[in-house]
């Protein structure tokens, strides 16, 4: 059942499965709802985490309208969930134009965060910058389906339509279009806050996204090095591993999270 945290004028809208265990938040980026975690939080579920995934303004089931969609304001959206759900330090999972959100969030109240798995992330100047919103729905749509690697999910339609249904929202198109307008690179300064913070990051890249061609990797790398964080690669992802490739991301991001749990009192 959808759960609601007001803030900042708005709603931001998530599931939380409520299990005990160390809390994580899965939070989806650009023209995305939660839904593109359902296989994710199933994984980290059966780990023993407690699962709580969000759509923060303009997304999904949270309110859209004439705010500000820069990195900073989404920050300020996950660090009010986080304090609203008060179960202690929290990992984050974030996606694109989110990643540099949990970023700039992790910056500002490292006490709140565990760790960070950032995800094909925006933090860098110029990143995404070949995607457009369209004037409609479908067009975003058939950009997200392009996007995807060559393992699309097994509900590849049923997701594409909830989510074209998502954008129709009042507010949400353009509420996409003012991400896509937002610097990333607002949030590459507190990456290296991550690392003098000792904030753990983790950072995931799909082999053939295309926002990141001609060489993902070499990407990925630029944003551990100034993390410190730990990189990797799955090869035969897209710009989506989590829906593209969800065995491989939970492969890798279950026992990052795990071994800082493990080492860290909650």
């Amino acid at each position: 059942m959808t759960e609601y945290v007001e803030y900042d004028g708005g709603r931001i809208a998530y599931d939380d499965d409520r299990a005990q265990g160390p809390l994580v938040v899965c939070v989806p980026g650009l023209g995305n709802t939660r839904a593109a975690y359902r296989f994710l939080t199933e994984d980290l579920a059966v780990a023993g985490f407690r699962v709580v995934s969000c759509d923060l303004r303009g997304t999904g089931e949270a309110d859209a309208g004439e705010r500000d969609y820069a990195p900073g304001a989404l920050a300020g959206d996950l660090r009010a969930l986080i304090r609203h759900l008060d179960a202690g330090p929290a990992f984050v999972v974030a996606h694109a134009n989110a990643a540099g959100a949990a970023a700039l969030a992790a910056a500002a109240e490292p006490e709140l965060f565990h760790g960070l798995v950032l995800v094909a992330p925006f933090v860098r100047a110029g990143a995404g910058a070949g995607l457009r919103a369209g004037r409609f729905a479908r067009s975003w749509t058939r950009q997200w389906a392009a996007l995807l690697g060559d393992g699309k999910p097994e509900d590849f339609y049923d997701a594409k339509k909830e989510l074209a249904g998502a954008l129709k929202q009042p507010g949400h198109l353009a509420a996409l279009r003012a991400m896509l307008a937002a610097d990333p690179g607002a949030a590459e300064p507190a990456l290296a806050r991550l690392a003098e913070l000792g904030v753990p990051v983790q950072v995931v890249m799909g082999g053939t996204d295309p926002n990141f061609a001609p060489d993902p990797l070499d990407a990925a790398e630029w944003i551990g090095e100034r993390s410190g964080g730990q990189v990797l690669l799955i090869d035969d992802a897209g710009h989506y591993p989590m829906l593209d490739r969800p065995a491989e991301l939970a492969a890798a991001a279950i026992p990052f999270m795990a071994r800082i749990a493990t080492r860290r009192p909650a």
